[in-house]
């Protein structure tokens, strides 16, 4: 075998392994990088949670008529669960959830606000006019409850319900609003039609 002939051999081996390092190289990277190097952050600032349908609940309103949670098909929903007292915290995340809606501007008929009301307690008419929008869902002859997952009590969170009815994602006790307001955004937008 001639010197340029084995020459040729070895260059061709050089090549192909070379050509074989190129095509493994960013197989072997994104394995490390998805099961070694994962990222510390999440961009999301609410916790997910486990998706839950919450589509066939049916609850009643506050006028004794049956209502169901499938009838806000097509809304996000923002969703606190409370006792019909309403104390200073349940005002508080009233707030929260009012305030949040009307800073997605002309998104803001995209949400809906649902109060899950834990027993008979007919809300105090002197402040529900700040809250106008808001629906009064009485939960106390449901187990509803039990599907809002909670690290102490769900009466902590403001709950989030994607438009196909599934319970994905909660805000912790005493949320930072700015946090809240970026994940609803990404949402809205995100899930914007056309």
């Amino acid at each position: 075998m001639s010197s340029s002939t084995s020459e040729k051999a070895a260059s061709a081996k050089r090549t192909l392994l070379l050509l074989a390092l190129v095509c493994v190289i960013p197989v072997v990277a994104s394995y490390l990088a998805f099961y070694v190097w994962r990222p510390a952050n999440t961009t999301n600032y609410g916790d997910l949670l486990p998706v839950t349908s919450l589509s066939a609940v049916t609850l009643k309103e506050a006028d004794g008529r049956p209502f169901e949670l499938s009838q806000l098909r097509g809304k996000w929903v923002l969703a606190m669960i409370d006792s019909g007292a309403c104390n200073d915290r349940c005002r508080e995340k009233l707030t929260y959830m009012r305030q949040l809606r009307l800073t997605q501007g002309k998104d803001m008929d995209r949400i809906e606000r649902v109060w899950l009301i834990l027993d008979s307690v007919r809300p105090v008419s002197g402040f529900i006019p700040q809250f106008e929008g808001t629906r009064e869902l009485f939960a106390a002859q449901s187990d509803v409850v039990a599907k809002f997952p909670a690290a102490t009590t769900p009466i902590d969170h403001i709950y989030i319900i994607d438009p196909l009815g599934n319970l994905f994602m909660r805000f912790p006790r005493d949320p930072d609003t700015k946090g809240m307001v970026k994940d609803l955004t990404r949402l809205l937008r995100v899930s914007r039609v056309g």
